[in-house]
């Protein structure tokens, strides 16, 4: 790992760290620092995504709500994202590209490109019931992202961060 790459993975944990411990102090989020209230599911991710440096199953985030109705089969939805891995190296963006990524919920709720490109099982999940505004974090392991196989610059294996935001909405005619 070269010297930004660890600086940048020290910054992401102290900023965590110092989320905890505010959340904490005001007795959010369901524990305390110091306390003997048991361990937030949020916690006990960040414990493994930081001991193993993955995770297990798909973890979502609501970073921001959204309105209206959530997505459905036949809508055409515009969403902007940002893909990480988790020492923080950016992968992909389409607010790096200035342009979202479109995107069609099939009749079974998945979702695929236009043209009929599937994407991956972590997508699919995380994405469900999401509203025009709403922002989540998508983190995503490689059982439900790209598995074994390399994939551009995304080496095998690897868990991914996903901050996907739901731009637009046009509902099934």
């Amino acid at each position: 790992m070269n010297r930004k790459s660890t600086n940048i993975t020290i910054l992401l944990l102290v900023v965590v760290m110092a989320i905890f411990i505010t959340m904490g102090f005001f007795g959010i989020g369901g524990f305390t620092v110091g306390g003997s209230e048991p361990t937030s599911d949020t916690q006990l991710f960040f414990d493994e995504l930081n001991t193993t440096g993955t995770v297990a199953d798909l973890r979502v985030e609501t970073v921001a709500t959204g309105t209206g109705s959530p997505i459905a089969p036949g809508d055409t939805i515009q969403v902007h994202y940002t893909g990480t891995l988790t020492d923080g190296t950016v992968f992909d963006s389409s607010r790096s590209r200035g342009t979202p990524l479109t995107l069609v919920v099939a009749t079974d709720g998945s979702l695929t490109t236009p043209e009929g490109g599937g994407l991956i099982t972590g997508w699919n999940r995380g994405l469900q019931g999401i509203t025009v505004g709403e922002r989540r974090l998508l983190i995503i392991p490689s059982s439900q992202g790209y598995g074994a196989q390399s994939v551009g610059s995304i080496p095998a294996n690897s868990t991914l961060i996903f901050d996907v935001e739901l731009v637009s909405r046009t509902a099934a005619q």
